[in-house]
């Protein structure tokens, strides 16, 4: 009786203690609150530095620096958090990024949440009880996980990079393929490369991977979405498809094998480069090859990698590659239509 009464309690709190809520959910949202401020500013910054115009610039430091609270709200809010505990979590947030990077403040915001949710409107004191159980809950486990998160993330992202600029043409292919995957599943890829500090080659190999599986599944899936999945998938996400990759998971084949392609071509051939906040974003609002350009700063072999890369490889190989999927029957007509 006592569990189930327990069980009872978290449901009326809204409490959903699963994978789905936390690894999904909650790192899906991740991708918005560093949208709303990291790679928004990030774009701004170089729009400033290259244009001369101070405005972009200024504008591009108050974005960055709401990072920690954005992610802490966009966190909150995927674990529909009721108000005080939302507008509390940006404080958590902000905790969380400074002490553990973006992952310190997944998990900072993730435990005070749940915390503030058990604790909302029990007492007549609600409005000191609930952000103060939020946030002293969320600022300590900051600072108790926060630094190892850190170290943790920092060596594992260094370890990849390190390895990809020693064997930039097999490990340009194994980082290509996994971030590409990792951008159309239900994750946020964006914030794995950030929480990484995936730079240098191995961000170069990842934004070839998140392009091939945009744009290559916007040219597979031409005959049936059209231009608005054209552009809902190569400018927007890949994800759209997931449902469509569940019922028959041979689709995937070709724009993963196309970003098998196009990795190696980014580290060896062009040796593409790119900055954290952009290497999981693919062709979403273009930010992949604009944070390219910030990374690399021009050139006529930037240019022609970012063109081949991004563009026209993924599209080139994954037609290919599914052309012959399509004559051995893997795929059939009707497999790739979406909703739209």
């Amino acid at each position: 009786m006592e569990q189930t009464g327990f069980r009872a309690f978290l449901k009326k709190k809204n409490v959903n203690i699963t994978v789905q809520t936390y690894l999904i959910d909650a790192l899906g949202a991740m991708a918005f609150g560093l949208f709303a401020s990291l790679l928004i500013g990030t774009i701004f910054a170089t729009i400033g530095e290259k244009s001369g115009i101070e405005v972009f610039t200024t504008i591009a430091d108050y974005a960055k620096s709401a990072t920690g609270a954005a992610l802490g709200i966009a966190i909150a809010h995927a674990l529909k958090a009721p108000q005080l505990v939302l507008f509390s979590a940006a404080t958590v947030g902000i905790a969380g990024n400074a002490l553990g990077g973006p992952v310190g403040a997944l998990v900072a915001t993730v435990v005070a949440t749940e915390l503030g949710k058990l604790v909302s409107k029990e007492t007549r004191l609600d409005i000191l009880i609930t952000p103060g159980v939020t946030i002293i809950s969320g600022v300590l486990i900051a600072q108790f996980v926060g630094p190892g998160v850190a170290r943790f993330m920092d060596a594992f992202g260094m370890m990849v990079k390190t390895a990809t600029e020693m064997q930039p043409f097999f490990m340009g292919i194994l980082v290509s393929a996994l971030v590409g995957i990792a951008l159309t599943l239900p994750i946020s890829s964006a914030a794995i490369c950030i929480a990484l500090s995936l730079d240098g080659l191995a961000g170069g190999a990842a934004t070839a991977g998140c392009c091939a599986q945009m744009i290559g599944f916007a040219v597979l899936s031409f005959k049936e979405n059209g231009v608005g999945g054209l552009l809902a998938q190569g400018l927007g996400t890949s994800m759209l498809q997931m449902g469509n990759i569940v019922k028959n998971p041979r689709i995937w084949i070709a724009p993963t094998l196309a970003s098998m392609v196009t990795g190696p071509v980014a580290t060896v051939v062009f040796r593409m480069t790119n900055i954290p906040a952009g290497s999981g974003m693919g062709t979403c609002g273009l930010v992949g090859p604009i944070c390219v350009y910030t990374s690399m700063g021009g050139g006529a072999k930037m240019w022609l990698g970012i063109l081949l890369v991004c563009f026209i490889l993924p599209a080139i190989f994954t037609m290919a590659f599914g052309v012959i999927l399509q004559k051995i029957g893997w795929i059939k007509d009707g497999d790739l239509k979406l909703d739209l």
